[in-house]
């Protein structure tokens, strides 16, 4: 073989293995652009739909009311018999604000009942949020430290859970509620949910 020849054979293995992070970096933003076309993150399964409602045991939002009554906190006991929406907020999250309407609407649905969970808050500044956008929940327990919303598979704040009347997670909404997916999601999810 000549030496011409070695070096053209050198040259073309140069040539691939220059390549090959092009390719493997090409390769992996398609697939990162199709994953971001694939959908609303709001849709990221559960692994806790189906089953019981972790173990709850919530103390009350210190000092909060509604109605001139203290709100009390949450226990298991809370979802037992009833069709409930747990919706986790705290006072430092904005998308929570803009949620709050929806929940005015919801906490009049009679079908369900509208607990909250306050997480990692202090008692004071989840007061005076429920006091200036208004206080949509029949009860609200206090998670300072956000143990239990880890149990509950939280991700961020705000998310809702939907749990059936026997106690289990219908269905879980990651993000806060909108107009379109009060519609198109959570009301059908409602329906199912008070039909069985």
């Amino acid at each position: 073989m000549s030496v011409a020849s070695d070096e053209k054979v050198s040259t073309k293995r140069r040539n691939v293995l220059v390549l090959l992070p092009l390719v493997f970096f090409l390769a992996l933003a398609a697939l990162f652009l199709y994953r971001l076309g694939a959908g609303d993150p709001s849709h990221l399964p559960s692994a806790l739909i189906g089953h019981p409602a972790p173990k709850t045991d919530l103390p009350p939002v210190a000092g909060l009311e509604r109605d001139g009554k203290a709100l009390p906190g949450l226990s298991n006991a809370t979802f037992t018999g009833a069709v409930t929406l747990v919706n986790v907020w705290a006072s430092w999250c904005i998308p929570c604000r803009d949620e709050v309407p929806y929940l005015e609407r919801l906490s009049k649905d009679k079908r369900i009942q509208l607990v909250g969970i306050n997480y990692k808050d202090a008692p004071a500044d989840a007061r005076r949020f429920l006091n200036r956008y208004g206080n949509p929940y029949m009860a609200s327990g206090a998670d300072t430290n956000g143990r239990q919303s880890i149990d509950w598979g939280v991700y961020g704040v705000p998310e809702t859970f939907l749990i059936g009347r026997d106690g289990t997670i219908a269905y879980k909404l990651i993000g806060p509620i909108t107009a379109e997916n009060l519609v198109k999601v959570l009301e059908p999810e409602i329906v199912k949910a008070a039909a069985r």
